[in-house]
């Protein structure tokens, strides 16, 4: 493919996309690697880690840590407290980024920036609950509303029981969820007698 050392076409495939690209985005968009560099060089592209640019004119992220990491490891999931954040229901402020990724893959999985956690989860309920939101300009996978609380409920050990019931109450107060859809999940997960007692506690 013909890549091209035109500053506007190459600003203007990063405005078709978002306006943050990978550097095999930019590229495969037909962008030049000499006329990325000096984008960045001339402060019009902020490189955000490495292999990762944005457009220095472009709206600041509401969520750049999330951005940053669909993009480096787009087959991974935001789940955990990030995932809680991710859907308002939690007062805490995550420290890291939690990721899920399928238990036996993914060993080799590192990200210095921004700080994550990964969670290996069994491979045959991975794929259950995943949604995918744009958010910055970047596709990111989360854990759906129920399949989030459940895992809360399952890991409640790391992230302390409290989370989980105040993420559960926050949920039905707001009608995001409902039994149904909580328990088809706490089934699932073999949770059902674990979140049973909260869930009739819980208003």
């Amino acid at each position: 493919m013909a890549r091209t050392r035109n500053i506007e076409q190459a600003l203007t495939a990063f405005r078709q996309r978002g306006g943050t690209l990978r550097t095999g985005e930019a590229l495969g968009a037909g962008i030049h690697p000499a006329t990325l560099y000096q984008l960045a060089a001339h402060g019009q592209l902020v490189r955000l880690t490495r292999g990762l640019y944005r457009l220095a004119s472009a709206e600041e992220f509401s969520n750049p840590d999330l951005a940053v990491v669909a993009a480096k490891a787009p087959s991974a999931v935001v789940c955990l407290v990030s995932a809680l954040a991710f859907h308002e229901l939690t007062t805490q402020v995550p420290r890291e980024v939690q990721l899920a990724v399928p238990r036996g893959k993914y060993a080799a999985l590192r990200l210095k920036s921004p700080p994550v956690a990964v969670y290996r989860f069994d491979k045959t309920t991975f794929d259950a609950g995943i949604e995918s939101h744009t958010v910055d300009g970047a596709d990111i996978r989360v854990y759906n509303v129920a399949r989030t609380l459940v895992d809360c409920f399952k890991f409640r050990n790391k992230i302390g029981l409290d989370v989980a019931v105040e993420a559960l109450r926050f949920a039905r107060s707001r009608r995001q969820v409902t039994n149904r859809e909580i328990l088809s999940y706490a089934k699932l997960l073999r949770q059902e007698r674990v979140m049973g007692p909260y869930l009739e506690a819980v208003p």
